[in-house]
C-alpha cells in the first residue's frame, strides 16, 4: 500500500514541493489555470511499472515524490537501468508517441500528469514552457553523462559517494537550502537497488557504506537517514569537486 506521506500530497499548484523545479516553474496563474484543465495526479507502489518501453504514451508529466527507474532490456532478456527519475524530473516527450524506456517506481511514487496533446499545444503557445523543458532536458543530457563516467571509470567507493551527493544535492534543491551546513536526507533506495544501479554487488554496497560511515563522511540513523556533515569531503570521496567537476 501508498503510505500515508504519498498520499498526502498537495495537489494544488500553489503548495506543490516541486513547483519552483518544475516545467511549470515560469508559469502564470492564468498558465496554472489552464494546465490545472489538464493535469491529474496518479500514484503508483513500489515495484509497479508506469510504462513500458515501446509502448504509446497519452500522457507527460512530473514526480513529484518517490523514485522511478529508466531500464532498457535487451533481446536476451537482460536489463540494464541506465538512469533514476527523482522528484521534479519530466517524464515523457512531447512529439514522440512511444516511450523509450521501461519505467518503474523504485519507491512509492506520485506523479503529476498532464494528458499530452492538450500539453503539446499549450507548450506550441508558451515559449517559456518549451524553454524550461529544453533546460530540463538539457540537464538530464548532463546527467546521463557524469552518469556514464560513474559507471565506467570510478572505484566501488566513488561510486556509493557520487550517488549519494547527487541525492543530497537534489534534495537541498527541493528544499530551498544550500550546501554551506550539515546535508540530512531520507535515502529513498534500498541497498540492493543501489547495487543495481551502480553495478556493485549488494556486499559491496553495504561494506561501502560502513566504511564511509567509520570514516566519518556520513552518518546513518538505520539503513536510511543520512546526513552529511561536510559535502566538500563528500564530493572529494566522489572524486569530483564542489562545482561538479573532477579534481585534477
Amino acid at each position: 500500500m501508498l503510505n500515508e506521506d504519498t498520499l498526502s500530497i498537495s495537489q494544488n499548484c500553489a503548495d506543490c514541493p516541486i513547483r519552483h523545479r518544475a516545467v511549470c516553474a515560469r508559469c502564470e496563474s492564468d498558465e496554472l489555470e489552464r494546465l490545472e484543465d489538464m493535469k491529474y495526479y496518479r500514484n503508483f507502489e513500489a515495484g509497479q511499472t508506469v510504462i513500458w518501453s515501446g509502448d504509446k504514451m497519452d500522457f507527460v508529466g512530473s514526480v513529484v515524490s518517490g523514485i522511478a527507474t529508466l531500464t532498457q532490456t535487451m533481446e536476451d532478456g537482460r536489463t540494464q537501468m541506465v538512469g533514476l527519475l527523482l522528484p521534479s524530473d519530466f517524464v515523457g516527450r512531447p512529439g514522440r508517441d512511444g516511450a523509450a524506456y521501461d519505467v518503474v517506481a523504485t519507491t512509492d511514487l506520485v506523479m503529476c500528469c498532464f494528458r499530452k496533446k492538450p500539453f503539446e499545444e499549450m507548450m506550441g503557445r508558451t515559449p517559456h514552457i518549451a524553454q524550461r523543458l529544453l533546460e530540463m532536458t538539457l540537464d538530464e543530457l548532463d546527467a546521463a553523462r557524469e552518469w556514464m563516467l560513474v559507471l565506467g571509470r570510478k572505484t566501488a567507493r566513488e561510486k556509493i559517494a557520487s550517488l549519494l551527493s547527487i541525492i543530497a544535492r537534489r534534495d537541498a534543491s527541493l528544499k530551498l537550502a544550500g550546501s554551506d551546513g550539515p546535508m540530512v536526507f531520507d535515502l529513498p533506495l534500498t541497498r540492493e537497488a543501489m547495487a543495481d544501479y551502480l553495478g556493485l554487488t549488494l556486499e559491496t554496497v553495504s561494506r561501502q557504506m560502513s566504511a564511509l560511515k567509520k570514516d566519518g563522511v556520513i552518518q546513518l540513523e538505520g539503513k536510511r537517514h543520512v546526513t552529511v556533515p561536510d559535502f566538500t569531503r563528500l564530493m572529494e570521496e566522489a572524486g569530483d569537486d564542489t562545482d561538479g567537476g573532477m579534481l585534477a
